[in-house]
């Protein structure tokens, strides 16, 4: 049976990875800071040809990379996690569709799909909890764009 504290820490676990997406899909990467990761976060998207390093690294790629996607979700299921006192492990289930904007003269942008996991370390802080490590790990991309050929 889990104790409060290991219910509460579950659910807060899981309400900071909802956050995580409700600032991906508003675009304010800068609240990444304050209520999403560490300040020494190692954050790895190179999966899908993105960046890989530290907190400042990704919110500048976040900045630059998202501008041609006007559409996009982040749906969490299956929250994974581990409890180990003040750190936790867990493994997330995203899927995200994305518009990438109109070239070559379409009126419409290119619709595609992403099935990935977010493998994360997370991390007590006074604060509350935060991501200390996140990695994904892709699972499935549909209707690739060409720009993401190979990835």
């Amino acid at each position: 049976m889990l104790s409060l504290q290991e219910i509460s820490d579950r659910l807060e676990i899981q309400d900071l990875v909802w956050r995580y997406s409700e600032i991906i899909d508003a675009k304010d990467f800068d609240k990444l800071r304050d209520d999403v990761f560490t300040t020494d976060a190692f954050i790895d998207y190179s999966t899908f040809g993105g960046s890989k390093g530290d907190l400042e690294t990704t919110i500048e790629f976040l900045h630059s990379a998202m501008k041609i996607f006007p559409a996009h979700q982040h749906l969490n299921a299956n929250i994974q996690v581990k409890l180990a006192g003040d750190t936790a492990t867990g493994r997330v289930m995203c899927f995200n569709p994305q518009e990438m904007e109109a070239r070559d003269g379409a009126e419409e942008g290119h619709i595609f799909f992403c099935g990935l996991w977010y493998i994360d370390e997370y991390v007590r802080t006074d604060a509350g909890w935060r991501i200390s490590n996140r990695v994904e790990e892709k699972s499935y991309v549909f209707n690739r764009p060409e720009f993401m050929r190979g990835v």
